[in-house]
């Protein structure tokens, strides 16, 4: 097309049929799923802290993030469970291991972390078999890092779009938070033993800013739904308390006052930040921009 010569034809706007939504909404429920989701990510990064404190010497440290990875990771297999209906259909989805399958990998790890936690704590807390417990626990902090993330990859391999075109940054997002709602858990529980879990805790709020900083610079319209409506709201809250708890961490080695605060705000951030996500998917769902303008851009 030489220049000066115009379209016989206009560039075809937006449009869907009667302006309804391409997808379906997802029929994942809340609170269910957002809990899910923040259970999980500190049940593994919590396994993990409990795993390298371990190593280092931090006897309390590693109890906390022992006892935090259990009922952390029971209760998120309890929320998952409460979503699908019946504890079968959890059980359904381990008859077989589909490796293509984000939902099945995630079945997959779930079920082992959990019980693994659950024994090593079980051990710990009655003082049988140790040698079993320690070596439940270890195995459980060598899945940590999966348990943190596969989350974020069953939601990005969905076709919603507001997590979906965030698949580069999600799983960074998530280990992010989860680390840093690790160390809250760590300065609450062991306050003699907080170094570690303090500098976990600035470090996964970094993370995590950046991650999302990423994520706002490159999924382009989508972004909307993480500013605006309820969603942005939360997303709002949750980096704010992000920043008041990662601030609150580097003078909480000598003042306890701090500590407990930056412990509960990094705690609010992760389960904003697990709901915000959700809810800003959903919101994705509703307006069929969301959908189609993306696809017709790369097209």
């Amino acid at each position: 097309m030489r220049r000066g010569d115009r379209l016989m034809v206009p560039e075809a706007e937006f449009r869907s049929y009667y302006g309804r939504p391409v997808l379906k909404q997802p029929v994942w429920k809340v609170p269910d799923v957002p809990a899910y989701l923040y259970l999980g990510g500190l049940a593994g990064a919590s396994s993990a802290m409990a795993l390298c404190a371990d190593l280092a010497g931090y006897g309390r440290l590693a109890r906390s993030g022992r006892l935090a990875a259990a009922v952390g990771a029971t209760a998120s297999v309890g929320a998952l469970i409460h979503d699908l209906g019946r504890p079968a259909r959890f059980l359904n989805m381990l008859r077989v291991l589909k490796p293509t399958s984000p939902l099945s990998v995630g079945s997959w790890i779930l079920a082992p972390f959990s019980a693994l936690s659950s024994a090593a704590v079980a051990s710990e807390l009655t003082g049988r078999l140790p040698v079993l417990g320690r070596a439940a626990a270890t195995t459980a902090g060598v899945i940590a890092p999966a348990m943190t993330t596969y989350t974020a990859v069953l939601l990005s391999d969905t076709a919603v779009p507001g997590w979906h075109e965030a698949y580069r940054e999600l799983p960074f997002l998530f280990a992010g938070s989860a680390v840093s709602s690790a160390g809250a858990i760590g300065m609450l529980a062991a306050p003699g033993e907080s170094g570690p879990a303090r500098r976990m805790a600035v470090a996964g709020a970094a993370l995590e800013f950046a991650a999302a900083q990423r994520m706002h610079q490159r999924i382009g319209l989508v972004d909307e739904v993480y500013r605006q409506g309820r969603a942005g709201a939360v997303w709002r809250a949750a980096r704010a308390l992000t920043a008041l708890g990662a601030g609150a961490a580097l003078f909480a080695g000598r003042n306890r006052a701090a500590a407990i605060a930056s412990g509960l705000s990094l705690t609010a951030a992760a389960a904003a930040t697990r709901y915000a996500v959700f809810e800003a998917g959903r919101a994705s769902v509703r307006d069929p921009r969301y959908t189609v303008v993306p696809q017709r851009e790369r097209a």
